[in-house]
C-alpha cells in the first residue's frame, strides 16, 4: 500500500502545470537531440545544467530526465531514415531499420521502435518504483567502508562494460579521479594540483569539463569527419505507420527479451544503455531460426535494441536515486544538477525529498506517453530537420555552450577551460579513448575520497577495515574478480564481440 500511496503522491507532483511543462520540454528537446546527429545527450544535458539553476529542483530534474530517455526515442528516427545513429544507443537499429526504410517499410519500423520503447520505458519505470524503497533501506545500512568499496566496484564495472581497450578505460578513470583532486584538500584546505593558478583553487567545474570533453569535442569531431556525409535520407513519403499483425507477432518476443535485458544492464555502471542495445541485437541474431535475415530488414533487429536501450536508460536512475552513484555519464550530470540545487545524492533523498523522487518517477510514465505522440505523428517535421546542414547548426551550438558555461560562475576562464578540454576530448576520441569513464571518475572521486578518509578516521588508520567488514570485503572481492576476468583473452574476445555486430 505504501508503494501506491507514494505513486499517487508522485502523480500529484508530476501533474502540476510547471512539471508537466518541464516534462514536455524535456521530451521535445530529447527527441530533437536524438534526431539530429552530432549533438548528443551528454553535451545537451551539460549545456542545460546552468539553466536549471533558475528552475525548481523537481522541474529541473524532470526536464533533464526527459531529455535523456527522449533521446533514445529520437535516435531511432535518424537510424531508420538516414542510416546515421542520432545516439550511440541506436547504432544497431540502423542495420535493419534502414533496410526496412529502403524497402518502403519505414512506417512500420518507426512504429515498432516507438511501441518497443514505450513498453520498455513503462516496465522500467515500474521497476524503479518497486525497487527504489527496498534498495534505499539497504543503502542506509552502508557505512563509509561499504560506500567506498561500492564505488570501486562501480568503476570496475565501467571498465568491464567500456568499449575497446581495458587499459584505456582504466586510464580514463584514473584521469577523471586526478581531475577531481584539483583544487583544495577537502579536510585541510591545502592546495592540490592548482599550480598557483587562482582560478583552480576551487577545483575544476564539473559542467566545464563535461561541456569540453563531450560538447566541444563532439563538435570538432563532427566538423573533422564531415557531419553531412553519407546522409542516405529516405526520399519517399512515409506512410502506413500501423504495423501489420505479422509485424506485431514477430516483434513481441524481441521486445520482451530486450526489455528484460535492458532493465538489468541499465543498472550496471559503464554505459548500460549502449551495451544493452548491442547485446539485445546479438541475442536475437543468435537465437533466430534464420540469422541471415538480419541486416536485410528484420523487424526483430529494430524491436529488440530499441526496447533494450529505453529500458536501460530508465533503470539507470535506480542506483542514482537509491545509492547516489551515477552508472553512466548522463547520470553523472544529473548528480551535478542535484548538487547545483543543494541536494546531496544518496539514500536520504528518497526519505527527505519524496516530492523529487516520486515526482520524477511518475513523470517518466507521462513522458513516455508524450514521446509516443511527439515521435509518430510529427515524424514529417523531424525528417525536414534532418535536411539542415550541420555547418549551419554548429555556430549556434558553440555560442549556446559558451553562454551556458559563462553563466555558471560569470567567469571567462571557464569558457577557456571548456575549450581546452574540448581539444583534449577530441584527442581522446581520435585515439580511441572513451570519455565516459573519465566523467564517472571525476564525479565519484570526491565521494570516494570522503568515504575513504571517514572509514580510516573511524578505524584509526587501520586499512584492514575494508576487508574485515563483510559487505565491504565482498564488494572488493567482486571488483577484483571482474577485473581479472576482463583481462583474460577469452572473455575480452567475448566482450568485444558484442560491439562488432554493427560492423557485420
Amino acid at each position: 500500500m505504501e508503494l501506491f500511496a507514494n505513486l499517487a503522491h508522485g502523480f500529484v507532483v508530476a501533474f502540476s502545470p510547471i512539471n508537466l511543462l518541464m516534462c514536455l520540454i524535456g521530451a521535445l528537446v530529447g527527441t530533437l537531440v536524438g534526431v539530429l546527429p552530432g549533438i548528443g545527450t551528454i553535451a545537451t544535458v551539460a549545456m542545460l545544467l546552468p539553466i536549471t539553476f533558475g528552475l525548481p529542483p523537481v522541474g529541473a530534474l524532470i526536464m533533464l530526465a526527459g531529455i535523456y530517455y527522449g533521446a533514445q526515442y529520437g535516435g531511432s528516427t535518424t537510424s531508420i531514415l538516414v542510416n546515421i545513429p542520432g545516439e550511440a544507443t541506436s547504432v544497431v537499429t540502423a542495420i535493419d531499420g534502414h533496410q526496412m526504410a529502403k524497402q518502403g517499410r519505414a512506417g512500420p519500423a518507426l512504429a515498432i521502435a516507438a511501441i518497443g520503447s514505450f513498453f520498455a520505458g513503462c516496465v522500467a519505470t515500474v521497476l524503479i518504483a518497486v525497487l527504489g524503497a527496498p534498495l534505499t533501506k539497504l543503502a542506509l545500512a552502508f557505512g563509509p567502508a561499504e560506500y567506498f568499496s561500492l564505488m570501486v566496484l562501480g568503476l570496475i564495472f565501467a571498465v568491464v562494460l567500456a568499449k575497446g581497450s581495458v587499459l584505456k578505460a582504466i586510464a580514463m578513470i584514473v584521469f577523471g579521479l586526478l581531475l577531481s583532486m584539483v583544487g583544495s584538500d577537502i579536510e585541510t584546505g591545502a592546495s592540490r594540483m592548482a599550480f598557483n593558478i587562482p582560478e583552480l583553487a576551487d577545483g575544476l567545474g564539473f559542467a566545464t569539463v563535461a561541456m569540453g570533453v563531450f560538447g566541444f569535442a563532439e563538435i570538432i569531431r563532427n566538423l573533422d569527419a564531415g557531419a553531412e556525409m553519407n546522409r542516405d535520407l529516405v526520399q519517399q513519403k512515409i506512410t502506413g505507420l500501423m504495423p501489420t499483425r505479422k509485424d506485431l507477432i514477430d516483434s513481441t518476443p524481441p521486445i520482451l527479451r530486450g526489455t528484460v535485458l535492458g532493465s538489468i544492464l541499465g543498472i550496471l555502471p559503464g554505459g548500460g544503455a549502449v551495451i544493452a542495445s548491442f547485446a539485445a541485437y546479438t541475442l536475437e541474431k543468435k537465437i533466430a531460426k534464420n540469422p541471415s535475415r538480419f541486416g536485410r530488414g528484420a523487424i526483430e533487429g529494430v524491436a529488440a535494441p530499441e526496447s533494450a536501450n529505453n529500458a536501460a536508460a530508465q533503470t539507470s536512475f535506480i542506483p542514482l536515486l537509491t545509492l547516489g552513484i551515477p552508472p553512466n555519464a548522463v547520470m553523472a550530470l544529473m548528480v551535478g544538477a542535484m548538487t547545483i540545487h543543494g541536494i546531496v545524492p544518496g539514500p536520504q533523498v528518497m526519505q527527505k525529498q519524496p516530492d523529487l523522487v516520486w515526482g520524477m518517477i511518475a513523470s517518466m510514465w507521462i513522458g513516455n506517453l508524450m514521446l509516443i505522440i511527439i515521435n509518430l505523428p510529427l515524424v514529417g517535421i523531424w525528417v525536414r530537420l534532418l535536411r539542415v546542414p550541420y555547418r549551419l547548426m554548429f555556430p549556434s551550438i558553440v555560442i549556446f555552450c559558451a553562454i551556458g558555461i559563462y553563466s555558471v560562475n560569470n567567469a571567462p576562464v571557464d569558457v577557456i577551460l571548456a575549450g581546452v578540454f574540448g581539444l583534449v576530448g577530441y584527442w581522446l576520441i581520435k585515439h580511441d579513448f572513451e570519455p565516459a569513464p573519465l566523467l564517472l571518475g571525476m564525479v565519484l572521486g570526491p565521494l570516494m575520497e570522503e568515504n575513504l578518509r571517514r572509514a580510516l578516521l573511524i578505524s584509526r588508520g587501520d586499512w584492514s577495515v575494508f576487508l574485515t567488514r563483510p559487505l565491504s570485503a565482498a564488494l572488493l572481492a567482486i571488483a577484483a574478480f571482474l577485473l581479472v576476468l576482463t583481462v583474460l583473452p577469452a572473455l575480452r574476445a567475448k566482450r568485444d564481440e558484442v560491439f562488432t555486430e554493427s560492423e557485420n
